[in-house]
């Protein structure tokens, strides 16, 4: 076997061959000699075409659906695989394409078995009973042969197939018209061999109307996959909604057969065909084994397909994806042959054919999915030349669940529980893939609804959420930073860290992007949650102003400006400088001094210093209570503090403290200092709180020209603190948070 890493096939087809052969013959296969009689026997004629009808409807929605995204895109090997895992990603990709290839290949054994159990009745008795199992064995190795080595031999062999099935039809149409006729039963008789009633005939019913989806299969195998998918796939589909309806009125309005004969089902008679039918059996049968055997090679051909382009797609030993000389995934093939002859051990596979329409079924649902959501999305990529409307493909997508519960609702249940644990199990490997597909339009549709409602609805005080925007000149090296502004955010806000770069745009350019990544490595590495900007800015005062003004948009605007605290002194003055703009433009401030918060720990005590107004204090306890909800802080204490100047004053302050206290709904501590004479408030501060694990202090504004004496006076402030935080509320809404 010489094999080359070549993913072309040296074979290209085209529509009638390629797609339009394989889809019809699995369409028109064995469920339409041995049940179309005894479907039409317990519902007669009206309810069997409506049967037909909505059978049919759901799988031409699913038709155009799959039509729709391939002129959308160049198909590739893998078919159905490959359109799901380019529209909705390689993670629900691979959860659909493992079944689907498990599918083609248990096909492969029941389309086997069931020829050999239509050849028994033909084996010499002399020879002893009929060797079913030997007589599937070979046929699945005699298919599977063929399959690796040429899908131009496999598909140009059913061509005489088709002859077979055609014949067939036209045997039994001469049959009836021959023959005398009657009025056709028009009413149910559920009574004769199906007493579940009509969904459940529905039930057994519908997988003669699948199949259609055996061209799509050969996407990799095309000329012109975009032009051929759709018209070979639809006209399919419609050739066999039109046999059907023929077939049915034939067996209807026939006089050789009445409707007690048709509902009979038994497995070990011939068809009901061969009592109507010119030629009888001789006609019947070629047929029969004919729609058998094009339908084994439609899943001996599908199935490597499918495993091929997950094994390109890394999910699957790469091996797999390898193609011999003639183009042909020999490696997928035999496996899938090894797989389907290993079934054969089962036996009986009745129990496994449900569970193979069932994994049919989740893939029309998906594919009508894809559809729906890529119209919906409405990504400008997004132009296929077959426009289909996304409540149609919805509606294919609902009733294949539908059916799916018809035909086994406990089936249908394992089936997706087992197609959502691959679909994590893929998730958790964090697949890459070199390209887009719909989830990042569906967030980003998402995402621009939601911000238009946020704009047109009125922003109020209850529904604040903090969010953040972190100016810091090294994000790696002060991550203590990022980590507190992510804990005063808990989850429930918009975390901006933005570096800062003074100079010429033209020159620093080129670092921004070295920048930035560094910033998002350092934020994976210690697992914070933020969104990382770079700017140049030719001035620093002005150019951090601009950004804060400018930073975020409708409900997401940027509502609270962070920094560290500078170690340098004109720095600090600088800083309250800019913190005065940012009051001016209705930004809250929090300036943070944390020598002691480089790692997360158990933290004991929070401390809130507070006046007893509403100034600053709103916005200081209500970080306290987010930084309190974080696991590092949850077994920490809340403790209110103040400083009153006289001891009568101590009692009622303690009482509105307690009442404010209750009012916020936060558990908090209460404590009121008399300050004694001859000691200072920052001495008093320091003192309780120097065994706090971080302290929140007002933020007051000094007035221009002030900002170099203030900044000295919290530098005494805040040195002795362990972690102090400074809050200055600015917002709409200051007073007003609690």
């Amino acid at each position: 076997m010489d094999e080359t890493s070549t993913t072309q096939p040296a074979q290209r087809f085209g529509t009638f061959l390629g797609v339009y052969t394989p889809s019809v013959l699995t369409i028109l296969g064995v469920m339409m000699y041995l049940r179309f009689g005894w479907v039409l026997g317990n519902l007669g004629l009206t309810l069997t075409v409506l049967t037909l009808l909505m059978a049919s409807g759901i799988t031409f929605i699913t038709g155009l659906s799959a039509s729709a995204i391939s002129t959308n895109m160049r198909v590739g090997v893998g078919g159905e695989y490959f359109m799901v895992s380019r529209s909705l990603g390689l993670e629900l990709g691979g959860a659909i394409g493992i079944p689907l290839f498990l599918c083609r290949t248990l096909s492969l054994t029941l389309y086997a078995f069931g020829l050999a159990e239509s050849l028994a009745p033909f084996w010499p008795a002399a020879w002893g009973p009929a060797p079913v199992q030997a007589l599937t064995a070979a046929i699945i190795i005699f298919t599977t042969a063929i399959a690796g080595k040429s899908a131009e031999i496999s598909l140009k062999a059913q061509l005489p197939i088709m002859g077979a099935v055609g014949l067939s039809v036209l045997a039994l149409a001469i049959g009836v018209l021959s023959g005398d006729l009657n009025a056709p039963e028009m009413v149910p008789h559920y009574e004769r061999s199906a007493p579940a009633g009509f969904w459940f005939v529905f039930a057994v019913f519908f997988p003669a109307v699948t199949g259609f989806t055996a061209g799509i299969g050969m996407s990799g195998d095309l000329k012109d996959p975009q032009r051929s998918i759709p018209r070979g796939t639809i006209l399919a589909v419609l050739t066999g909604a039109a046999a059907y309806v023929i077939i049915m009125v034939l067996l209807a309005v026939t006089a050789k057969v009445d409707g007690v004969q048709l509902a009979q089902l038994d497995p070990n008679a011939p068809p009901i065909w061969t009592s109507i039918a010119v030629g009888g059996m001789f006609l019947i049968y070629p047929g029969l084994w004919g729609a058998i055997l094009s339908s084994a090679f439609g899943s001996a051909l599908g199935g490597p397909r499918v495993l091929q382009a997950l094994a390109l797609d890394g999910l699957a030993p790469r091996g797999l994806g390898r193609t011999s000389k003639t183009g042909q995934p020999t490696i997928a093939t035999w496996v899938t042959g090894l797989i389907a002859l290993s079934a054969v051990a089962l036996g009986d596979l009745n129990a496994v054919g449900r569970w193979v329409t069932i994994f049919f079924l989740t893939l029309y649902v998906i594919i009508n999915l894809s559809a729906a959501l890529e119209n919906l999305v409405g990504d400008p990529s997004y132009r296929p030349t077959i426009h289909v409307p996304w409540p149609l493909s919805l509606l294919g997508s609902v009733g294949a669940v539908v059916v799916m519960f018809l035909i086994s609702p406990l089936a249908c249940i394992a089936a997706v529980v087992l197609e959502l644990l691959l679909y994590l199990a893929f998730r958790r490997r964090e697949l890459k893939a070199g390209f887009g597909d719909v989830r990042a339009g569906m967030w980003t549709a998402l995402a621009r609804y939601a911000l238009l409602k946020l704009r047109s609805g009125r922003e109020v005080a209850r529904n604040w959420r903090p969010h953040i925007l972190l100016f810091t000149a090294s994000p790696a090296s002060r991550m203590g930073l990022v980590r507190l502004a992510n804990w005063f955010n808990q989850n429930r806000g918009v975390v901006t860290v933005a570096q800062a770069i003074e100079g010429d745009l033209e020159e620093r350019q080129p670092d921004t992007q070295v920048m930035l990544e560094e910033m998002n490595q350092a934020m994976d590495e210690e697992g914070m949650v933020a969104f990382n900007e770079v700017h140049v800015i030719p001035n620093f005062e002005q150019g951090i102003i601009g950004i804060a003004q400018a930073n975020g948009f409708a409900g997401l605007r940027s509502n609270t400006v962070m920094f560290g605290w500078p170690t340098d002194q004109d720095r600090r003055a600088r800083l309250l400088r800019m913190a005065r703009a940012m009051a001016q433009i209705k930004r809250n401030t929090i300036l943070a001094r944390l020598p002691n918060m480089s790692r997360p720990a158990v933290r004991r005590r929070i401390d809130v210093w507070w006046r007893g107004m509403k100034d600053n204090g709103d916005l200081m306890l209500l970080l306290a209570h987010l930084l309190h909800l974080n696991p590092p802080w949850r077994h920490a204490t809340i403790s209110v503090r103040t400083i009153v100047e006289k001891e009568e004053e101590q009692g009622p302050m303690r009482a509105r403290l307690v009442a404010m206290v209750a009012e916020t709904r936060i558990q908090a501590d209460t404590n009121v200092i008399v300050k004694p004479a001859g000691r200072t408030p920052t001495e008093l501060i320091h003192e309780a709180s120097k065994d706090a694990d971080v302290v929140f202090l007002g933020l007051a504004i000094p007035t221009a020209g002030k900002e170099a004496e203030a900044a000295k006076a919290l530098e005494r402030l805040v040195a002795k603190l362990p972690t102090a935080v400074l809050v200055n509320s600015a917002g709409p809404f200051a007073g007003q948070l609690l």
